[in-house]
């Protein structure tokens, strides 16, 4: 594995001063590569229509043909390939109410020196009245790191890092602010849109979610705002899940994320201001790996409730990671 997390690890544990003693306790464990992965999450993979690795989970469209051409800047000017779909987990999140708290990093809390992100507005000076989330992204390419798939030249490639901090994104935690990214949230803020999540949860927890149902996180609420920010939070995991889902629906907004499947991304990917959920599966690895069964890496939206007895461990056990499976379709030569 190339520059192993141990490093990054090192280095956060150097830099963390004591720490205090009214702080929450900011729990978490180093994600096992080869035990704490859902690896049967990978399947099915497809060439073209026909899966060669079927799978029982829920896969989206692909390419109906199994021979693609691709654009090439010099003669012949085109290359023909296979067309391939496949998932693969690409990214990690912590997703916590403690600032700072790195669960996926041995459940590490680095103190920056920083006073943003410690609360959000309205809230008091004691920690444990933070009823936001805040989300830590890395970078992930887990298949590229273990060399399993070494002829899929499409595979995403780099080592690890960390890439996003949300407590120092002014618009994460304050929801007028957030409004400038997401405008059109007036417009589903009405009982007859948020009506139709119903049909969204249903459908993320019998298969895929709607895509085209785009203000909704299936049954765990609404996309809007873009922010960390739970108003009807009933559960632990189902409020770090609907942070989640919105922080990847953010990506997208701020011209980050990027859609990877779909017959128009196999031989390029594209920023897609609007996200496609169903492209995206979320496996829990902290506290405690979801690793097996139906529900070990579910789709955005779908029912926690099917998955997450057990999953919260009272007081050491509250801060949460997740591991990022995406979709790919690509043109592989």
């Amino acid at each position: 594995m190339r520059r192993p997390a141990l490093i990054l690890a090192a280095i956060a544990y150097l830099m963390t001063p004591p720490a205090r003693a009214d702080a929450p306790t900011c729990g978490g464990t180093f994600v096992n590569p080869i035990t704490d992965i859902c690896w049967s999450c990978l399947f099915p993979i497809s060439l073209g229509a026909a899966p060669i690795w079927p799978s029982s989970r829920p896969d989206t469209a692909n390419p109906p043909s199994p021979i693609c051409t691709c654009p090439i800047p010099l003669p012949p000017f085109v290359r023909i390939g296979l067309s391939i779909g496949y998932w693969e987990p690409v990214r990690l999140m912590d997703v916590t109410k403690k600032p700072y708290c790195f669960a996926n990093l041995g459940g590490t809390r680095i103190d920056l020196g920083l006073s943003i992100g410690a609360k959000s507005s309205g809230q008091s000076d004691n920690e444990d009245d933070v009823g936001s989330w805040h989300v830590h992204y890395y970078m992930y390419p887990l298949i590229y790191w273990l060399e399993l798939l070494t002829d899929f030249g499409c595979m995403q490639t780099a080592d690890f890092d960390l890439l996003y901090l949300t407590e120092i994104d002014p618009l994460w935690n304050n929801d007028e602010l957030t409004f400038l990214l997401n405008p059109e949230a007036v417009v589903f803020a009405n009982p007859i849109a948020q009506a139709a999540c119903a049909a969204d949860c249903v459908a993320a927890s019998a298969h895929l979610p709607v895509d085209q149902l785009f203000w909704c996180a299936g049954c765990h609420g609404s996309m809007y705002p873009m922010d960390g920010n739970i108003a009807a939070e009933y559960g632990h995991v189902q409020g770090a899940s609907l942070a989640a889902e919105r922080f990847l629906y953010k990506l997208h907004r701020q011209g980050i994320g990027w859609q990877h499947s779909g017959s128009g991304h196999v031989c390029q990917n594209w920023p897609n201001p609007m996200i496609k959920k169903s492209e995206y599966r979320l496996q829990l690895v902290n506290p405690v790996p979801n690793v097996a069964g139906r529900w070990a890496c579910p789709t955005l939206g779908a029912s926690n409730v099917l998955y997450e007895i057990g999953r919260t461990i009272p007081v050491i056990g509250e801060d949460y990671g997740f591991l990022v499976w995406q979709k790919e379709n690509c043109c592989v030569f």
